[in-house]
């Protein structure tokens, strides 16, 4: 599974480098309408999860290859579910961003301790699973008012997120230049 993840370092790039993008926007325009935002989270957990189905069809027949299936499969799934009802409360899409963030999380985790002593890297993963989930559970327990709040808590997460992927992504890739 390390080879395919070396091997496709790119993919784990380009979904960081789309988080920040995702995140700055966010930032550059914190005066946009929840519907803006609703379409930008969209459109953004549509393409990390189209991102991340294509690393688990990279990683096939690689053992626990469907964990980043699922992570896919998931995102699709909520991205799908922010454009089918645009008109959700920010508080609802507090909860659908939650949601995802633990999906995703939990499953960067578990890559993270697959990888465990295989390369230098998987650390990166790991904080990058952990980042997901402490921000849910941020977020569940501290709801902030106000559709500027959740843009600029969600705009820090998707950077730092999103910064912890390129780093990952160009670790794997440097990994993968000493065992080619």
């Amino acid at each position: 599974m390390a080879i395919q993840f070396a091997r496709n370092w790119w993919v784990l790039a380009l979904r960081g480098a789309l988080a920040v993008l995702f995140g700055l926007l966010a930032l550059v325009w914190p005066g946009i309408t929840l519907m803006v935002l609703v379409l930008f989270f969209g459109a953004y957990a549509l393409v990390d999860g189209i991102g991340a189905i294509v690393s688990a069809l990279f990683s096939r027949g690689e053992r626990h290859w469907w964990a980043l299936l699922l992570e896919g499969l998931a995102g699709i799934a909520i991205g799908v579910l922010t454009f089918v009802w645009p008109g959700l409360t920010g508080i609802m899409l507090l909860y659908l961003i939650v949601a995802w963030a633990f999906v995703t999380g939990i499953l960067e985790i578990a890559s993270a301790i697959r990888l465990w002593g295989t390369i230098k890297g998987h650390w990166l993963l790991l904080i990058s699973g952990i980042l997901s989930v402490l921000f849910g559970l941020i977020a569940v327990f501290r709801p902030l008012g106000g559709a500027l709040a959740l843009i600029w808590l969600i705009a820090t997460y998707a950077i730092l997120f999103g910064a912890l992927l390129i780093v990952a992504g160009l670790w794997l890739r440097s990994w993968g230049q000493t065992i080619e």
